[in-house]
């Protein structure tokens, strides 16, 4: 972690600080120092050293932003910023962030604190920052043009409110929104309960991370930030399989998993082993009689979805949003399907012209992550990960919960792979087969059909003639 002294000293802004709506004059004084942080690892929790006490979240592939106490006022420093984040061993990207990261630090609260937030604008354009899902006065919410003007470049605004009610919040730009969420200026925030809540349960290990979405070409580094719906680059915290972390617990924890969705689309996540109940929202915490057990959860886009389970189930389980296509790296969407092609002939025929010619899914895309074939620099493979037995074959959206006994409270280091027990691991049968049962039959319509085609058809394609506007004549396939 780093600290910049004298920062406004650098940056020549140090009195160019306005607010965002009317506050004290005493708050625009003394800034609190910027605290900067650029590994993308997982950082510990931070014991609150002042304040109301509260247990601590840990940010996966992240941290939590320190604070200052001042006249009984939390004051936290935020600068938005261009960043340079490592998303996976091997593959950066250049976006857009708050103190030296994307997403931005978590801001960690009690319920009932007044807070006060500065924001440095070190961006190229305006900003601002919306507090979503926050109750607070109407003039501290952060749409630009709305509720305050924008920050301009090289400004420092305030944000001052009381955290009105405990619960799991982000934060994000209301400003170019588009682009600028698009390059990853986002962050979570949490407000913990000042006292013993009858929905809010005591846990063992509290995680809290983003799910994010990129659009970034093989070999490049900047987002494409028109894209609307094709990304290619799905991750938690601006992290990608392999580069996300795991989740390291100890055997009876109750657990608790904040997740908070801000890409253009949902996601089912799914946890293996165990057992779930969604036990809060962006609303706040769900009624006991609300809650049932799940194994997979849907985030729709701005939601925050809060989950607990007991680990009692020792190993090494896997954790991943369930649509496939957001497990792969760097994933070209309009690749065709080539299962069932043989390739044999043509292949031949191919390396004769390009000698380092290579066969791809004629099998299936597994062929990806066995293949060892050239990448761009600065591109993480598709399909990737090495596990104690072989490859895992995946990507984006995918990390490991290690369940252990000997994990000690408090730990969250990576123990290792988990060592099965004898006889408890899947394995090859050589021995005898019976013939195995199978339906041949088609299956009854749900209706009768009609006006049935009697022979084989033949599609008939036309085309427009090479520089004329006639058509040809139909041709068949």
């Amino acid at each position: 972690m780093n600290t910049r002294r004298h920062f406004f000293q650098s940056a020549g802004i140090a009195g160019g600080a306005l607010a965002a709506a009317a506050i004290s004059r005493v708050a625009l004084a003394a800034l609190p120092e910027p605290v900067l942080q650029n590994a993308p690892d997982t950082m510990p929790p931070l014991a609150p050293p002042n304040g109301r006490p509260y247990r601590p979240v840990l940010t996966l592939n992240g941290w939590t932003l320190p604070w200052r106490m001042r006249e009984g006022v939390k004051e936290f420093h935020l600068v938005a910023e261009p960043v340079v984040r490592e998303m996976a061993p091997g593959f950066k990207a250049h976006l857009w962030g708050y103190n030296g990261q994307s997403p931005g630090p978590t801001i960690e609260v009690v319920e009932g604190d007044r807070v006060r937030i500065f924001v440095t604008n070190k961006l190229p354009e305006h900003t601002s920052v919306h507090w979503h899902g926050q109750r607070l006065p109407n003039g501290m919410d952060g749409v630009s043009g709305l509720t305050q003007p924008s920050i301009q470049p090289g400004k420092t605004f305030v944000y001052e409110f009381v955290a009105r009610r405990p619960g799991t919040f982000m934060y994000h730009p209301h400003a170019d929104e588009m682009t600028q969420m698009a390059m990853g200026m986002m962050g979570m925030w949490v407000t913990h309960p000042k006292a013993p809540h009858p929905l809010i349960d005591e846990v063992d290990r509290d995680i809290c991370f983003l799910l994010n979405a990129y659009d970034i070409d093989p070999g490049s580094y900047t987002p494409q930030i028109m894209t609307m719906l094709e990304f290619n680059i799905w991750s938690w915290n601006s992290r990608v399989f392999p580069g996300i972390d795991s989740l390291n617990v100890r055997y009876g924890d109750k657990v608790r998993i904040r997740m908070g969705n801000l890409t253009m689309t949902n996601h089912p996540i799914h946890i293996h082993g165990h057992e779930f109940q969604v036990t809060g929202t962006d609303g706040g915490p769900v009624p006991h009689s609300a809650r049932w057990s799940e194994v997979t959860t849907d985030i729709a886009v701005g939601q925050m979805r809060q989950i607990e389970f007991v680990a009692d189930e020792e190993g090494d389980w896997a954790f991943h949003c369930h649509k496939s296509h957001h497990t792969m790296n760097a994933m070209g969407h309009k690749i065709p399907t080539l299962i069932g092609v043989d390739h044999s002939g043509l292949a031949g025929r191919i390396r004769q012209l390009i000698p380092d010619y290579m066969v791809m899914g004629e099998r299936g895309m597994a062929d990806m992550a066995e293949m060892e074939m050239p990448l761009p620099d600065n591109t993480v493979p598709m399909m990737t990960g090495e596990g104690p037995f072989g490859s895992v074959e995946m990507g984006g959206m995918f990390s490991v919960l290690k369940v252990r006994k000997d994990q000690k409270p408090g730990d969250y280091s990576n123990p290792g792979w988990y060592r099965h027990p004898p006889g408890s691991v899947a394995y090859e049968w050589t021995g005898a087969l019976a013939e195995p049962a199978r339906s041949h039959a088609a299956g009854k319509s749900a209706m009768p059909v009609q006006a049935m085609p009697q022979g084989e058809v033949q599609v008939q394609v036309r085309r427009p003639q090479t520089g004329g506007s006639k058509l040809d004549k139909g041709h068949q396939h």
